[in-house]
């Protein structure tokens, strides 16, 4: 391949092609077993493809930079394959601290590509949250992520505050979200599961502010919420807070 032919989506196509023949037919399978939805996946272990992405993302840094990198990323994450949108992810994480609001948004966009939990908290957790923790003005795009139509920008307002709920941040903005999912009333299960699970992370790293808050809100939050915030509680706090 000539130097003139060498652009992010022929390295995406060249990775993609990779990725399908490298795969596991029983995996596959197992993988399709575990989603509700329907899922197209080329049966590649995280352990191994999180390692495969590395070693690309080496290479292609080293030859052409980062701004090539997460354009890369961006062709693989517009797939349909499960493997394909992971390594988009896999390529990009731990390199959050050299980008900026552009790929802040970028990222953000990508959320209206997810089909499924694994696409949006592989996108979430390991690309948006470290960047809201680290620029808590970001929290202005968490709060209209709320009030989405989309389940899946509504999940990611919760997901995308877990770095900072870990290092003991933000709390007030962990709150004003919780209520305000809260007032809203939200049903969807995917939703109220991202919430639990960031009270869990927060009632972890800040028991002595959270178990309070649990208390206030134990009458009015659903169950799955709150007995998701209490796994990291000792016994007794946790019956105290679900009675």
């Amino acid at each position: 391949m000539s130097d003139r032919k060498i652009t992010p989506e022929s390295i995406a196509n060249h990775i993609r092609r990779v990725l399908k023949d490298g795969g596991s037919a029983p995996h596959s399978e197992d993988v399709q077993r575990f989603f509700k939805e329907v899922m197209k996946s080329r049966g590649w272990r995280t352990a191994e493809l999180r390692k495969f992405a590395v070693r690309f993302r080496r290479g292609i840094v080293r030859e052409r930079g980062m701004d090539f990198l997460v354009q890369v990323a961006d062709e693989l994450f517009s797939g349909e394959i499960l493997e394909e949108k992971a390594t988009a992810v896999f390529l990009l994480e731990g390199q959050t601290g050299k980008f900026g609001d552009a790929e802040f948004e970028l990222f953000a966009s990508w959320l209206d590509r997810v089909t499924n939990w694994s696409d949006h908290d592989g996108l979430v957790h390991y690309l948006l949250s470290p960047m809201v923790a680290a620029d808590p003005g970001r929290c202005r795009q968490v709060f209209r992520w709320a009030k989405s139509p989309s389940r899946w920008r509504r999940r990611a307002a919760c997901v995308a505050l877990i770095r900072a709920a870990r290092e003991r941040r933000l709390f007030a903005q962990i709150t004003r979200l919780s209520d305000q999912l809260l007032r809203s009333k939200d049903e969807d299960d995917m939703v109220q599961k991202g919430l639990g699970w960031l009270l869990r992370e927060t009632a972890k790293a800040d028991p002595e502010r959270t178990l309070p808050y649990l208390m206030k809100i134990r009458k009015k939050a659903p169950r799955l919420v709150l007995r998701t915030a209490c796994e990291k509680l000792s016994v007794a706090k946790r019956r105290r807070v679900l009675g």
